[in-house]
């Protein structure tokens, strides 16, 4: 019978990681920092099962990893094949189109603040309401909306730009 931590690390370690590959951008660094956090997890599990929500608890602590000093030169650097990239998502339909659409988005995406990048994937990826968005970034629930519209802005305005200049 697997203990308390066991149990979620087996049932939330696919969202997990999925949640930090989609905010890393990069499926080694996002290993990396969910094997970090479940690391200090572990270590301090009998408090943090007694939260009422502990899954949002170690959302927040892969989020504040992923924005902490000792990952910012890998944020922005994205290291990932096209190999990579389709594993993760793979294509569906026409390949040409669907690749292009997805490294252009991925592209804009990427070079968002990471507050806003971790906002966006909060929202859209994993479908959490701004009250949760907030918990795991710790602001308030209109600066996660800030956060949003802010780069949702910065997304549109990026997709009416010629092809030759977002290149």
């Amino acid at each position: 019978m697997p203990d308390g931590f066991d149990q979620f690390a087996a049932d939330r370690l696919d969202r997990l990681l999925r949640y930090a590959t989609a905010v890393t951008c990069d499926r080694h660094l996002a290993q990396d920092i969910v094997q970090d956090v479940l690391l200090r997890v572990q270590r301090r599990w009998s408090r943090i099962e007694q939260m009422d929500a502990p899954y949002l608890y170690v959302k927040r602590m892969v989020t504040n990893e992923y924005l902490s000093w000792r990952h910012r030169r890998a944020a922005r650097d994205i290291a990932s094949s096209q190999r990579t990239l389709d594993a993760l998502t793979p294509p569906v339909g026409d390949p040409a189109v669907r690749h292009a659409e997805r490294d252009a988005m991925r592209a804009r995406i990427a070079v968002l603040p990471r507050r806003q990048r971790a906002a966006l994937v909060l929202r859209f990826y994993e479908d959490c309401t701004d009250a949760e968005i907030a918990q795991v970034l710790g602001c308030t629930e209109s600066t996660v909306r800030s956060h949003i519209s802010r780069a949702l802005g910065t997304l549109r305005a990026g997709a009416r730009l010629p092809a030759e200049v977002t290149r």
